[in-house]
Formats: C-alpha cells, sequence, structure tokens
C-alpha cells in the first residue's frame, strides 16, 4: 500500500494532481476539495489509498488520513465503489460522513450524487458503528479552502466533470451558482469557499 506521497506539486487537472516523488510523476486521483489547497510549484503531502484493478492501478489522494481511511471504510459497504467513495468526501467531510452514518440521516447521504435512498439505507446498516465518533459537534460538512477567484469556478467546474457532468452542464450549475452568491448589488465575493459552490451546483444539477 502507498499511503501517502510527498513531493512538488507538477501539475493540477481536472482529474487530479501529479506529484513529482523522486522524479516520477505520480497522478493523483483527488477531489475538488483537496485539488483546492494544491498549488503548482509548492511542496505538498498527500495521503494515498491505491486501488487495483486487473486493467489498471489508480492512486487516490486527500488532504489527510483521516479522509483516505474514510475512503477505504466506505468501500467495504455493499455497492460502493471507489469512485462513488470519493464523490461521498467530494460533498461530505469524514466527520459529516459519520454524523449522517450515526443519526441514520438519509437526507444527507441522498444528497451525494449516484446514491438513492436504498443505497444510503445500506450504507448506515453496513457502517454503523465502523466509521468512528465525529471529532466536533458541528455542521461539518464544509470541505476544502478557500479558493481565489480565479480559481474556484475552475476547480469546481473540474469536480462536477470528475463526478460525471458534461463541461456544458457543469458551466450552466457554475453561471447558476454565481447567482445565488452575489451581492445585492450584483457583484460575486471575491472569495468563495469550493466546497460551498460544489454543494450549490450539485443542487443546481439535481439529484439521481
Amino acid at each position: 500500500m502507498i499511503a501517502h506521497v510527498t513531493g512538488p506539486v507538477a501539475a493540477i487537472a481536472p482529474e487530479g494532481a501529479v506529484i513529482d516523488v523522486g522524479g516520477v510523476g505520480l497522478m493523483v486521483q483527488c477531489t475538488p476539495g483537496t485539488l483546492a489547497g494544491l498549488r503548482t510549484g509548492e511542496r505538498a503531502r498527500v495521503a494515498t489509498s491505491l486501488v487495483v484493478r486487473e486493467d489498471s492501478l489508480t492512486l487516490y489522494g486527500f488532504a489527510s488520513d483521516d479522509e483516505r481511511n474514510t475512503f477505504e471504510l466506505l468501500q467495504t459497504a455493499t455497492g460502493v465503489g471507489p469512485r462513488l467513495a470519493q464523490a461521498m468526501l467530494a460533498v461530505l467531510t469524514p466527520d459529516a460522513l459519520r454524523r449522517a452514518v450515526a443519526s441514520e440521516d438519509l437526507a444527507t447521504l441522498t444528497s451525494v450524487p449516484g446514491i438513492g435512498r436504498k443505497g444510503a439505507q445500506r450504507i448506515v446498516l453496513e457502517l454503523a458503528g465502523r466509521l468512528g465518533a465525529p471529532a466536533d459537534a458541528g455542521g461539518g460538512q464544509a470541505r476544502g479552502p478557500a479558493a481565489a477567484a480565479p480559481q474556484w469556478r475552475d476547480q469546481v467546474r473540474a469536480g462536477l466533470v470528475s463526478l460525471g457532468w458534461q463541461a456544458r452542464e457543469a458551466d450552466q450549475a457554475i453561471s447558476a451558482v454565481e447567482a445565488e452568491l452575489a451581492a445585492p448589488g450584483g457583484d460575486t465575493p471575491a472569495e468563495v469557499e469550493v466546497s460551498v459552490a460544489l454543494r450549490a451546483a450539485l443542487r443546481v444539477l439535481g439529484r439521481p
């Protein structure tokens, strides 16, 4: 298992980031929240989980060991693969997932694209007591640092595309989000938290 990678960020793409480790560029699939904390040319440590398939080796990256551990636990539930587990962590923090499972909050779980009511019920049944207790008592759903104005739109767009939407649909949802975030004078705030904008865009796009 590759538990983490550390090195300069060589590139950031819609599907993840390339981390230079000893002269080898490793492509790491990341959530938008994790990507928001990376900067090209800066050194970074990314917690990772290697998913092995017959035809591929995919390295998933996370902002913390807790996210990585939660990602791996989520996949022990029936019907939850790495892509869906990553989508869950793109929308909810580990603590928010712990609270949702502990309180049987199906509405929160079904806010994740790809999870219906039956899937949420199965996740609650199979993961109850296994994710641990949340570390805080607050809302905990916001994830990822704030992104500067020139970047947050691209990061939200990349997140939506990685979750399965077409670029055109993503752009339309982002335009709607900008209208929601606009101040009375019509100006979008200079800084927008990526996680907030992403969840708002997911609401605009609707749920499966």
